[in-house]
């Protein structure tokens, strides 16, 4: 296994806690250096790839629009290129987002066939990574018998995320700070769901594509049921889980522009591929929770990441 990413740009970060380097082949390069991705995958000659890379918050985007739609954009398509020259490859899976869809803000669960768009660059960057992944699937490599797909996430929380303009990390860094907590959009709902979840998904997809089981160009992952919730109540369940006073202030004006209500259906993934989240709102900011406080204990945090995995597995599978 091998994986190419930059080198991580928080500190801590997830990727030193957990010893991700010494589990696999690491590399870290740009996916925006085509020669760079191209002799990384010549190299490896790749029977599946996951395509995870991206540049992936929105007020980020505003900041830097050029730089967003280099990475997610032409950093897709330098991936792609070097992916057809490869003999032996079977399936390449490509993530996108839930903001790939053109949302007016009426809060409708999408469906994998609604029309594409996005107001922000981000999104608009996520739904043109979309569009390329289509062109290549019917350009390219069906003609090569090679599977091509996206896979559409909704909000993902988790363990290890120390980013900046995450609701997770920011709750986090408020409470270790003591600082007040300030939140842009407190009325927002999003589809959360945990990492692992979103995760599960991912792999299932890939599997099948890789053994010709599916052969579906795109499909949601998100939270079963109709599970999204107000960043306000995530806010103060979060707080309450890893013992934070509760809370918020509200961000001062001007903000850039988010949709107010983001929901998935993914009713195609759990019919086509007998997947479904197992973990539930409750339980996902739980055990989210429950990483940052043996982080803040100084545990092992390899140690500790591997055993959630391990118990997600049992959960999954009971």
């Amino acid at each position: 296994m091998t994986g190419l990413a930059l080198a991580p740009d928080a500190h801590p970060n997830l990727f030193d806690l957990a010893g991700v380097g010494t589990q696999i082949e690491s590399t870290f390069g740009d996916i925006r250096v085509a020669d760079a991705v191209r002799v990384l995958i010549a190299r490896t000659e790749p029977e599946i790839i996951i395509h995870m890379a991206a540049q992936a918050l929105v007020r980020r985007s505003y900041r830097e629009p050029a730089d967003t739609f280099a990475t997610n954009v032409m950093g897709t398509v330098n991936i792609l290129e070097a992916a057809r020259s490869v003999a032996g490859l079977k399936a390449c899976l490509v993530i996108t987002s839930d903001k790939v869809y053109e949302n007016d803000g009426a809060g409708r669960a999408f469906q994998e066939d609604e029309k594409l768009g996005g107001h922000d660059p981000y999104s608009a960057s996520k739904a043109a990574t979309d569009i390329v992944t289509a062109s290549y699937r019917q350009s390219f490599f069906a003609h090569a018998g090679v599977k091509l797909a996206t896979a559409r996430g909704g909000n993902v929380i988790g363990g290890g995320d120390f980013s900046e303009d995450r609701i997770v990390p920011d709750i986090w860094r408020a409470h270790q700070s003591g600082q007040p907590l300030v939140l842009r959009y407190p009325d927002a709902t999003r589809p959360w769901q945990h990492v692992l979840d979103c995760l599960s998904g991912y792999f299932v997809f890939t599997e099948q594509l890789a053994t010709g089981e599916v052969d579906e160009p795109a499909l949601n992952f998100g939270p079963h049921g109709r599970e999204s919730r107000p960043v306000r109540d995530v806010v103060t369940a979060m707080q309450r889980a890893i013992g934070a006073s509760e809370g918020w202030q509200q961000a001062p004006g001007p903000l850039s522009k988010e949709m107010p209500a983001l929901e998935l259906s993914c009713e195609r993934a759990e019919r086509l591929l007998h997947w479904r989240s197992k973990l539930d709102a409750k339980m996902s900011i739980d055990w989210t929770a429950g990483w940052y406080k043996a982080y803040a204990a100084g545990g092992d945090m390899k140690a500790f990441t591997l055993r959630q995995i391990a118990d997600f597995t049992a959960h999954a599978d009971a």
